[in-house]
């Protein structure tokens, strides 16, 4: 096995976005290793319509938009390994994979582009008392099962948890035939996109009860009924709400959590809010060399912003095993959400070494209408721009002008808000 210039772990719409963009920005020594048997990454199974349509201007599934980016990494002739885990990523760059082909095998990489993007969050974190019978599914899982595998994993189905993947599926199996009785969510409001709640539930006459989560599981050898109740503002079940659905299946689309295991074994600083590494302007981790993208990084809410992110990444890999990359100035500004916003992505930045303007990305804690987004440079409020409504559910951005930053050379601290208007 040769050693290759950039190792671009994960083989899904932020490793093949990466990789197809530090080839174009002059490198020509990429490997992708994926996994799973084929490359795309979670896409493929994600047969229904809505992607697409910032990056290629026009409604594709999820296979469609995957398959764009893989006819590119196969015209461009970049390296791919499939079937293959990677167990290690050392300091000094070292990958250590290994498949049945090879075995265990090493690779020096002069860069690494971390894109394993993230995985659901399972029963055991939920501490919902019962025992553990069959029927009890990931939101996930059942969508891998009904549209790759052809399997129908229940007829009567109750879903705990308002996630994008939970909604989808909630449509996804009435259109098999399914009876999906209810949506249960602990919080005040919804995980999942505006138009996932309006098209995958409402559509279909699904009912979705929010501050609601399930308290019990009835079943030994395969679930048969569960009980739901309502929850106050401390998200404890409030008695004499309890509900009993009959049921044969229960997905849970409960969180995604990133896939930051190899991450945080090679010592990169990690973001406890997000779960995934704290980068810089260039998305490169506190590893020089070491860039991530995608949903290791940060959940997103739409693969377009993925493939985004994932170019600019791709992008500065190169930039940084060229020997293209703009020298540190010395300035460093950090990032910080207050006021309803929980995160920024990135964490902090140097103005001199930016391209372009710099997209900021963040997520918020609660639902806000008729409010603004404010950006504070120090003290001083530079943005203060209206929204009627802002979720957690989707994430929002804020651009700052590479331009004023570079103004502001004394500049130390930025602050992002939600303030009332």
């Amino acid at each position: 096995m040769k050693d290759y210039d950039i190792v671009i772990v994960g083989g899904g719409p932020a490793g093949l976005a990466a990789a197809a963009a530090a080839k174009k920005a002059g490198s020509d020594s990429i490997l992708i290793i994926e996994r799973d048997r084929e490359l795309g990454g979670i896409l493929n199974q994600c047969i229904h319509n809505g992607f697409g349509l910032h990056t290629f201007k026009e409604e594709l599934t999820g296979p469609e938009y995957a398959q764009r980016f893989i006819d590119e990494v196969l015209t461009l002739g970049i390296d791919y390994r499939l079937d293959t885990m990677v167990m290690d990523i050392a300091p000094d760059k070292t990958v250590t994979a290994m498949n049945r082909t090879d075995g265990m095998f090493q690779i020096k990489a002069k860069a690494v582009v971390l894109c394993m993007g993230c995985r659901e969050r399972p029963r055991g974190a939920l501490n919902i008392p019962g025992y553990r019978p069959a029927g009890i599914f990931s939101a996930g899982t059942a969508q891998r099962l009904v549209n790759i595998e052809g399997y129908m994993p229940g007829r009567e189905v109750v879903i705990l948890g308002s996630g994008d993947i939970g909604l989808i599926m909630a449509r996804r199996m009435t259109l098999e035939g399914a009876i999906v009785k209810v949506v249960a969510e602990v919080m005040p409001y919804s995980g999942g996109l505006k138009r996932n709640i309006v098209q995958c539930l409402n559509d279909f006459d699904i009912p979705l009860l929010l501050s609601h989560t399930v308290i019990d599981i009835e079943g030994k050898e395969h679930i048969k009924a569960v009980t739901i109740a309502e929850v106050g503002p401390d998200r404890k079940p409030i008695k004499g709400t309890e509900v009993r659905y009959t049921c044969d299946t229960l997905l849970l689309s409960v969180g995604l959590i990133p896939e930051n295991e190899l991450s945080r074994n090679a010592g990169v600083e990690m973001n406890p809010v997000t779960n995934g590494p704290i980068v810089n302007e260039s998305l490169e981790t506190s590893i020089p060399g070491v860039f991530a993208c995608g949903n290791v990084l940060h959940v997103h809410d739409l693969v377009d912003f993925v493939s985004e992110e994932a170019k600019k990444a791709g992008e500065n890999a190169a930039a940084f095993v060229l020997g293209k990359a703009q020298e540190e100035s010395g300035q460093k500004i950090t990032l910080h959400g207050e006021s309803g916003v929980r995160y920024t992505v990135p964490s902090h930045i140097d103005p001199k070494r930016l391209s372009d303007n710099l997209t900021v990305r963040f997520r918020v804690g609660d639902i806000y209408k008729d409010s603004y987004v404010s950006v504070y440079y120090g003290d001083e409020r530079v943005r203060h721009v209206k929204k009627r409504i802002i979720a957690p559910g989707e994430m929002e951005q804020v651009v700052l002008l590479k331009d004023d930053l570079l103004k502001r050379p004394e500049l130390t601290d930025i602050t992002l808000k939600i303030e009332e208007a």
